[in-house]
Formats: structure tokens, C-alpha cells, sequence
């Protein structure tokens, strides 16, 4: 059995990729996370550390946060994985479903640190993978979402089969994808059968920055489920 981490962005996609990988046999130990440079919000999804320690805390794994830049972020990324592999890590596992330029990224950099890529929901069709997704018992919620596609009032939506109904409307009139692969929307894991309890978001403000609405959690718990 083999020791993985998990690319850990918070959202739906590594969440379901780390199901798929713990049935597929894969021992995920831990979860490595991206952060900003100063460490204090998740470089993408735009999460405080504290939610990422209660998902890992909820998971049972170890968490690994990495402070990059945007120049630097390929190298940041190398040496957080040299550090796992010194923990006994021997693979990576990652949520991408479609985007060869992350497939071949991934796989790279995981070729040049000497461990093996797991991309266990590669090649899925989109509308499949949401509705494993969904149907998979993971609960998620919109955390950050483009302004041309949702409004400010879709932060904290859940992700569940009316608003996948919705999705499908809206494909009639736009290009958006249904995972949200191209950065249409983002999402916060609160609750999943790998998870021993469930994340609780006390507060929370809401912000406009770069052509996208965030949900800036202030303060959450693990509460059981």
C-alpha cells in the first residue's frame, strides 16, 4: 500500500479524489495545501489556515501548508513534496478531470521529485463527476465564484442536485463548465465520509476582488455530524 498525499485545495474535486484514491487502496497520509506568502490564506480558494487544520483534523491526516509566490510556485511545490517524501510519501494524488496543461504539471513535477502522480478522476465527464460527487455523501459549498457567471448571493451555496439543475440551464446560454474547471466557481468542503466530523461556519464577510466574489470565513468549528 502506497503512501500518498493529497493536493489539497479544500474544494470538491481533491475531496472526491481522495475517495477515490482510499478505494482504490492508496494510504493517504497527508494533505499538502498551497498557501499565499505570508501563510495565512490558501493560494487559490482563499481559505484562513484554520479551516484547512479542521478538515485535516477532521480527516485524520497530516496537513502541510506551503507559503509560495507566483514566480516561485513550481519550486515551493517540489520542496513541500521533498518534505513528505522524508515522511515516507511515495505518491501525489490530484483532482484534475480535464486540463491537460494541469495533467502534465502535475505529473512533471512529480516525475522530477521521484514520486508517482495519481489522478484518479482523470478523463471522467464533468457531469459525471459532480453527480459521484454529490451522490458520494461530500457537501460542499460555493466559496468564490466568478462574476460573470454567479452573483454575490451564490456564496455559501451548497453543492447538491438543484443547483447542479441549474448548472445544466445555464449551459443552454454560456460556456460554463459543470465542475467549474476553467475557475468558475470554487468550493469549501464541510462535511464527507472521510471526515469524523463536520466543518460549522460561524462568520463570514463577503468580498469583491479581481472579477470575483469570495466568502472570507472569520471563524469556524468541528461540531459532530
Amino acid at each position: 500500500m502506497k503512501n500518498v498525499f493529497i493536493s489539497w485545495s479544500g474544494g470538491k474535486d481533491s475531496c472526491y479524489a481522495c475517495l477515490l484514491a482510499q478505494q482504490s487502496g492508496l494510504n493517504v497520509t497527508h494533505f499538502m495545501n498551497m498557501m499565499n506568502e505570508d501563510g495565512r490564506w490558501s493560494f487559490v480558494h482563499r481559505f484562513p489556515s484554520s479551516v484547512l487544520e479542521q478538515q485535516a483534523e477532521a480527516a485524520g491526516v497530516k496537513l502541510l501548508r506551503t507559503p509560495a509566490g507566483a514566480d516561485t510556485y513550481a519550486d515551493d511545490y517540489t520542496k513541500a513534496i521533498e518534505k513528505m517524501k522524508a515522511d515516507g510519501i511515495e505518491g501525489g494524488v490530484f483532482g484534475d478531470i480535464d486540463l491537460e496543461g494541469h495533467r502534465e504539471w502535475v505529473v512533471n513535477i512529480c516525475k522530477r521529485s521521484g514520486i508517482e502522480a495519481f489522478l484518479p478522476a482523470w478523463g471522467m465527464a464533468q457531469d459525471t463527476a459532480l453527480t459521484n460527487i454529490i451522490e458520494s455523501g461530500i457537501e460542499a459549498v460555493i466559496v468564490a465564484c466568478n462574476e460573470k457567471y454567479f452573483g454575490e448571493e451564490w456564496l455559501g451555496r451548497k453543492i447538491d442536485s438543484s443547483f447542479y439543475a441549474h448548472l445544466k440551464e445555464m449551459q443552454k446560454t454560456s460556456d460554463i463548465t459543470t465542475c467549474g474547471e476553467t475557475g468558475e466557481y470554487h468550493t469549501l468542503v464541510v462535511n464527507a465520509p472521510l471526515f469524523s466530523r463536520r466543518i460549522s461556519i460561524e462568520t463570514a464577510e463577503h468580498r469583491f476582488h479581481n472579477g470575483y466574489w469570495f466568502l472570507e470565513i472569520q471563524k469556524s468549528t468541528l461540531v459532530d455530524k
